[in-house]
């Protein structure tokens, strides 16, 4: 009895370990989109550099994850709940790390627009914040087994994307006026673009939560037109 009740406890360690280094690969995914806004605002070229390199850290975070959580499956062979959490963290490190990716996009663009007389967009640092929050709440949520907090999150994606179709008028507004506009809005165009799939990538993050929290899958949520028809292939570096 002894050893089972070792047994539990050690798999619960591992769990909460499974669930910290989640922690902290989303805390370093939400640093990056943060980060990478007031480095767009800034035009901070040396700033941006910086959050190009510390993308490696969430990839490392990701191989770590993925370890551990086959490690779990293949020792403990988990069953209903906890496999369900097990898996989820799994494919939670993979969304997570593809949310730092486009933050780090979002880094890249800072020297391309770093001499263009358009300032980004006042409403790109809200849209952001935003997504950021997102990412932020829905990892709460994981470590916490909320599957209500899951749903709200769900919820604040249709902000994201009015936001996106509203950046996309004004910038399409700039380019119409000055030719010389074009280039430099279509970066921030592409920087509003990666905002808008952090905040689907977070949302899916919460449907993961909901799905190893309860048992049950969300239904399909309302997604907002993309005035714009960019896919999510032409985000590709």
């Amino acid at each position: 009895m002894a050893s089972t009740g070792h047994t539990i406890k050690a798999f619960d360690e591992e769990l909460d370990t499974l669930r910290a280094t989640i922690s902290e690969m989303g805390g370093l995914a939400e640093a990056a989109i943060r980060e990478s806004m007031q480095a767009l605002v800034n035009r901070d070229a040396e700033a941006a550099a910086k959050i190009v390199e510390r993308d490696k850290k969430i990839d490392a975070l990701e191989i770590e994850i993925e370890r551990r959580a086959v490690q779990i499956i293949a020792l403990r062979a988990p069953m209903a709940d906890d496999l369900r959490e097990v898996v989820a963290a799994l494919k939670i490190a993979g969304v997570v790390e593809r949310i730092g990716d486009y933050a780090k996009n979002i880094a890249k663009r800072v020297p391309s627009v770093e001499d263009s007389k358009i300032r980004p967009l006042s409403l790109l640092p809200e849209m952001a914040r935003i997504a950021g929050e997102m990412v932020h709440n829905v990892l709460d949520a994981f470590a916490a087994r909320d599957a209500k907090k899951a749903i709200q999150v769900t919820e604040r994606d249709q902000a994201v994307d009015d936001f996106y179709n509203s950046i996309f008028r004004a910038l399409l507004t700039h380019m119409m006026e000055n030719p010389h506009n074009i280039t430099p809005a279509t970066h921030l165009l592409f920087v509003a673009k990666n905002l808008e799939r952090i905040g689907d990538h977070a949302t899916n993050v919460a449907e993961m939560v909901y799905f190893a929290a309860t048992g049950e899958h969300l239904g399909d949520r309302a997604k907002g037109a993309d005035v714009t028809g960019i896919a999510a292939g032409d985000l590709s570096e």
